[in-house]
């Protein structure tokens, strides 16, 4: 547990006359330890504060110094998909997840896996029987080894678990006859991978809070139907504690309505709510950009990149402005969200420089690409002053 900041009331309290009279000659010193308190401290009591982070960025100058001071849950951009940590089979590569639960712990952090079973970055192997589509019974297998070697290697080292990410399928009018995502999953073991895989996760570690995690979790369609997910597993007994609400977002959607709503819909049904990868972006924008389906791909072109020389003053306050609205909306859910995490720490290391337009210059995070604050961290840090 992180020990509280102490008040400058409290250190004269504790200080008695002789803390009286040396204030003035602390007031400096005071000051300077202030502001080097981060976002972890201003909201201590409300949620965790996280980020995402990689071996690449990891090794950034004055890249840890910034995690440490600013937050106090961590999630592994990739390095624990399962591309990255089994990409032959029975082959694990554990160094830089090693790495990744070293630094949580040392710094007590909440560490967070990311993700047990996706669609994306799976590899091919996991489908296939030589030359030709595994059965049923075999992925089953397969995946009974993954889940259990890769949260057993970490049980009661990592507290919070993606279990399955992206299962369900999206559409602006909601989710598809079925409702499921097709994917390799899907044909193989049909739904009952999703449930399945919690059990797993469950086995090897009991006492971990295991999510689903998806992205547009505010749209109602996918509301609706993660809501009725949830209902269902509650009624056969799949140990699923809380839902990951990937909050990719713009500076014009989706509305702070949609995400209350579904914030709303979530807790009522007893989850712990996990904002799990926050960023606003903030280049222009169509319908087929939206969302956060990593096969999405489009040509570079310049009007669709208007800020390389940096943002102009009416973008940077809209952006200091959504910040602010979404973290309101954040304290007034306190009681719900157990986490915020934002996808990644400063601007130079995020995938919207790259998603889904490559080589674009994006401004999405709290942080700019030399590590300073923006405007829009003293405006959140102010809600709770």
């Amino acid at each position: 547990m992180k020990p509280n900041r102490i008040s400058r009331r409290d250190f004269v309290k504790r200080s008695g006359t002789a803390g009286l009279l040396m204030m003035g000659m602390k007031q400096l010193t005071f000051a300077k330890a202030v502001e080097q308190t981060g976002l972890k401290d201003a909201f201590k009591d409300r949620f965790l504060m996280g980020t995402a982070i990689s071996p690449r960025s990891f090794e950034m100058e004055g890249y840890q110094a910034l995690v440490k001071r600013e937050f106090n849950a961590i999630t592994a951009v990739n390095d624990f998909k399962w591309e990255r940590i089994q990409p032959e089979e029975g082959k694990f590569e554990f160094g830089w997840p090693d790495q990744f639960v070293e630094f949580g712990q040392a710094k007590g952090m909440c560490c967070v896996g990311h993700v047990l079973v996706w669609h994306s970055q799976c590899p091919d192997w996991v489908f296939m029987n030589g030359d030709k589509p595994a059965s049923k019974a075999l992925v089953a297998k397969r995946m009974e080894n993954h889940i259990g070697s890769v949260v057993e290697r970490y049980k009661g080292k990592l507290q919070v678990w993606d279990v399955v990410n992206e299962a369900v399928d999206f559409s602006n009018n909601g989710p598809s006859a079925n409702g499921w995502r097709k994917s390799k999953w899907l044909e193989t073991m049909g739904p009952e991978f999703v449930d399945r895989s919690f059990h797993l996760a469950h086995e090897a570690d009991p006492k971990a809070e295991l999510l689903y995690n998806d992205y547009e979790m505010q749209n109602p369609g996918r509301r609706d139907f993660v809501v009725n997910m949830i209902k269902d597993f509650k009624k056969r007994g799949v140990p699923i504690h809380g839902v990951g609400m990937q909050g990719h977002v713009h500076l014009g959607r989706p509305s702070i309505e949609a995400i209350d709503a579904a914030i709303t819909a979530y807790a009522t049904e007893g989850m712990k709510v996990h904002i799990t990868e926050l960023d606003v972006d903030v280049l222009p924008m169509d319908n087929k950009l939206w969302g956060a389906d990593i096969a999405t791909r489009m040509e570079y072109r310049n009007q669709l990149d208007p800020y390389t020389e940096g943002l102009p003053a009416e973008i940077e306050q809209r952006l200091t402005q959504r910040w602010v609205d979404l973290f309101e909306l954040f304290i007034k859910h306190q009681d719900s969200i157990e986490r915020v995490t934002t996808w990644g720490s400063h601007d130079a290391e995020s995938w919207k420089n790259w998603f889904p337009i490559p080589r674009r210059t994006n401004y999405p995070l709290l942080f700019d690409r030399e590590m300073k604050p923006k405007r829009a961290v003293e405006a959140i840090k102010k809600l709770v002053e």
